[in-house]
């Protein structure tokens, strides 16, 4: 029955095509802009802090953002907080999905809403820079690259509907523009600038509006650091993939946390969205690995890091710019690019830190990274600068006020 409920759900998006047809004859607002993020599931990424600046600065940018959300919390908290944000499926989400001109998200239009998005202007911001290859880019995708005509019959809904092509994507310097033409299949759409969520990574320009499960991690972070002056937080963010189970193979979690205690080093644990081992992660329980909701915005605790622990996820390019140390956890690296991904680049000469496939690689390179930092040789302090400097235009400065500008000027 679960089966056959997707698949209705999945075949149903087909009917909304006539109202989307019919909401190009919508009057649009260019005032009204509308963001959402993760399918409108969350509040992240580059949309949550792009509209977090538009709303603190709405006056002087003469413009009115709304939050757009799939979760009527999300909408709940916001309103409380003072922000202006509805639900995509009441009265008021869809009549500024009808008459917004800006559509402003992460991943698709259907992060706000599809059906009424005719005739706005989409702009992707995307979510992370990409180590492993992306949409066409990616041959391992099965939706972009069917083997057959059933796989296209099967992915024709998604290609007609709510993936289709946006109006503009964000990349954040010259050097990756050519990639996202590539990945997007189309070279005139591209424009660059910085992302918007490391305007609080690396300033204090806005002002953060955190959820519920977001304080009580920033708390309990806060609280570790309170009783250990001497304190560390190491941030450990794998990305999505089949093989991340292999976690649970290698790691001795007891011993791994024992040892960390000793140097009063506090492992924050955020898995994917995604992520196919959300149980198993959820029963790990000690007192300095605190597990992190897979639905929170990761810079929340990001911000507070002193090194970020990760394998080929994008969150480290963002990282790059506080200057802190990385080091990726590898341990199924053959699998993941034979099932998973191919990279863009060579592996060893985009990553710049200490490469570990065992738990005791791991610990010793957080206690280098920790309480021995001259062993984070001047190799990789060079080498982040110089990858940095490939992959964001303007390192230093914020993005959001730039942001502004050339979304303005697409109307």
């Amino acid at each position: 029955m679960k089966k056959l409920a997707e698949w209705v759900k999945y075949w149903s998006q087909l009917l909304v095509l006539p109202i989307y047809w019919l909401s190009y004859l919508s009057p649009r607002n260019k005032k009204i802009w509308l963001f959402g993020s993760t399918l409108g599931k969350r509040f992240s990424d580059n949309p949550r802090y792009l509209f977090l600046y538009c709303s603190q600065h709405k006056d002087e940018l003469d413009i009115r953002p709304i939050w757009m959300s799939h979760d009527k919390e999300i909408v709940k908290h916001l309103s409380e907080a003072g922000y202006e944000a509805y639900y995509y499926h009441s009265l008021k989400g869809i009549w500024y999905a009808l008459i917004g001109k800006v559509y402003l998200y992460d991943h698709y239009s259907k992060d706000i809403n599809f059906a009424q998005s005719g005739g706005a202007v989409k702009v992707d911001m995307w979510h992370g820079i990409p180590l492993k290859k992306i949409q066409a880019d990616n041959s391992m995708d099965k939706f972009r690259h069917p083997q057959n005509l059933w796989e296209k019959w099967k992915c024709m809904p998604r290609n007609i509907s709510s993936e289709k092509s946006t109006d503009h994507i964000l990349a954040t310097s010259e050097f990756l523009k050519p990639l996202f033409e590539s990945a997007f299949r189309n070279p005139n759409n591209v424009f660059v600038c910085g992302y918007p969520r490391n305007d609080y990574l690396i300033s204090d320009e806005i002002k953060n509006v955190l959820l519920p499960n977001e304080q009580k991690e920033l708390d309990s972070v806060r609280e570790f650091l309170n009783k250990y002056k001497d304190g560390k937080v190491v941030y450990y963010m794998p990305t999505y993939r089949d093989s991340q189970g292999q976690f649970f193979e290698i790691m001795d979690l007891e011993k791994f946390a024992v040892n960390l205690s000793k140097e009063h080093i506090l492992f924050c644990i955020k898995q994917h969205p995604f992520s196919k081992h959300k149980e198993e992660f959820a029963a790990i329980q000690y007192e300095n690995i605190l597990m992190l909701d897979s639905d929170s915005d990761p810079y929340v605790v990001l911000k507070l890091s002193d090194v970020l622990v990760t394998d080929y996820s994008s969150i480290y390019f963002d990282f790059l710019l506080v200057d802190k140390p990385i080091i990726f956890f590898d341990y199924d690296r053959e699998d993941y690019e034979k099932s998973s991904r191919e990279l863009y680049w060579e592996y060893e000469k985009m990553t710049p830190g200490e490469k570990v496939e065992t738990m005791e690689g791991l610990i010793e390179a957080i206690y280098h990274a920790c309480i021995r930092p001259e062993n984070n040789s001047e190799k990789y302090i060079i080498e982040r600068k110089r990858i940095r400097n490939q992959m964001f235009d303007m390192p230093e400065e914020i993005s959001s006020p730039r942001m502004v500008k050339l979304v303005k000027a697409m109307l």
